[in-house]
């Protein structure tokens, strides 16, 4: 249960810095933030994991920059899908 709600946290904050980095303002909710920034997360964690540096100690700040890289390219797709337009 522990994993779900760091997984849920994390992918919180990693949607809400996706939305800071993405140019532009993105209309969507904070579900969809949180949601986006879960499958960042997620693969952030699985190319991560490609690269050999799942495994560090510390702050892992390449997984962070690689998840927040996934979301931002989510979020892109997401707008893109529902027709969301910037402003």
């Amino acid at each position: 249960m522990g994993e779900v709600i760091g997984l849920i946290v994390f992918g919180a904050i990693v949607g809400v810095l996706a939305r800071l980095f993405k140019p532009g303002e993105q209309k969507i909710g904070v579900l969809w933030t949180i949601l986006v920034g879960i499958a960042g997360a997620l693969i952030g964690y699985l190319v991560a994991g490609w690269l050999g540096v799942d495994n560090t100690s510390g702050i892992d700040w390449i997984r962070l920059a690689i998840s927040v890289v996934a979301a931002i390219v989510l979020l892109g797709v997401f707008m893109g899908v529902t027709g969301r337009k910037k402003s």
